[in-house]
């Protein structure tokens, strides 16, 4: 197997379980994070995940910078911050990218590899879905509250087939299982109508997930947004069939009793990443001439809780 170098960029949540995993067997892997006072956190504390995952890892390289990734030259690097900050990072990237680099967004939303393509050309992207829910306690601990097995992965270049293979296997044998698939897009439409659909419902609410579907009124809202949600997906070539509500609501029954992390970012009054859910639901149906009213609201809500607080 390729001697990789790897890094992962965004130590959040999602960030400390991926990192976690790979410094078990790559111990060389570079974090990337926000700030200089969480590598000292980081380096002291190490990472800590528990949970439906249990993950430790050992901390030897931080940046807190992604330019200081050039000394180091990754194969790879994982992206796990927020959908809000892609563009920024993708331009620093540039500064470092070299020929031969593979760049794998992880993050919950829809379209975020196609911003990475944009880039870097379709030869440099494969993407991930990642299929546990995860909040993070505090810096470098993390608990995972369900992972739905496996994870899915795919790129957008037949050359990369065999690497992808390769790569979904290292992440295996970390302790995440992941399967390479051959469209991944299917897979994130899958996963994104349902966060797409209950991101918003329960930011606006401050409901968990199993809360809202059992509140009359909010789970009209959202079988009217799944609708959409739908409709939207099969007119950009997804058509997800008629089985695809039964099951999804059957497995947000199983993990949804925990709160949406859009209610936490509304909370704590942080940008959310609403863009990239809701609101790619919508660019994404005005572009196919389907209408979604209930997505609009829902979106547009989100944005006036937004504005409202970052103003204050």
């Amino acid at each position: 197997m390729e001697d990789h170098r790897m890094a992962v960029v965004g130590i959040g949540a999602a960030g400390c379980v991926l990192a976690a995993a790979l410094l078990d067997k790559y111990p060389e892997t570079v974090l990337v994070g926000h700030s200089a006072e969480q590598g000292e956190i980081l380096k002291k504390e190490g990472l800590n995940v528990s949970g439906a995952l249990t993950l430790k890892g050992t901390v030897k390289n931080y940046r807190n910078q992604i330019g200081a990734l050039g000394h180091f030259n990754p194969t790879l690097i994982f992206l796990s911050t927020k959908t809000f900050h892609l563009k920024e990072v993708l331009e620093e990237l540039e500064n470092i990218y070299r020929p031969g680099m593979k760049i794998i967004p992880t993050q919950n939303g829809l379209g975020t590899e196609d911003l990475v393509a944009g880039r870097f050309g379709l030869e440099a992207v494969f993407r991930i879905s990642l299929n546990f829910g995860v909040s993070l306690k505090s810096p470098g601990v993390a608990t995972a509250a369900f992972f739905n097995r496996p994870n899915h992965m795919g790129g957008f270049a037949q050359k990369n087939r065999e690497l992808g293979v390769q790569i979904a296997k290292i992440l295996t044998d970390c302790g995440l299982e992941t399967d390479f698939v051959n469209d991944i897009k299917r897979y994130i439409w899958k996963k994104m109508i349902m966060k797409c659909t209950m991101a918003s419902i329960c930011a606006i609410t401050d409901l968990t997930i199993k809360e809202a579907l059992d509140f009359p009124p909010t789970r009209e809202i959202a079988n009217a947004c799944f609708q959409e949600a739908m409709a939207v997906s099969k007119a950009v070539g997804y058509d997800l069939g008629e089985d695809y509500l039964k099951q999804t609501l059957g497995y947000l029954d199983k993990v949804g009793s925990h709160k949406d992390s859009m209610c936490h970012d509304v909370e704590n009054k942080k940008p959310t990443e609403i863009d990239f859910l809701g609101g790619k639901i919508v660019d994404y149906g005005r572009a196919k001439g389907v209408p979604t009213p209930f997505y609009v609201a829902m979106t547009n809500l989100v944005k006036t809780f937004e504005e409202n607080y970052r103003k204050r």
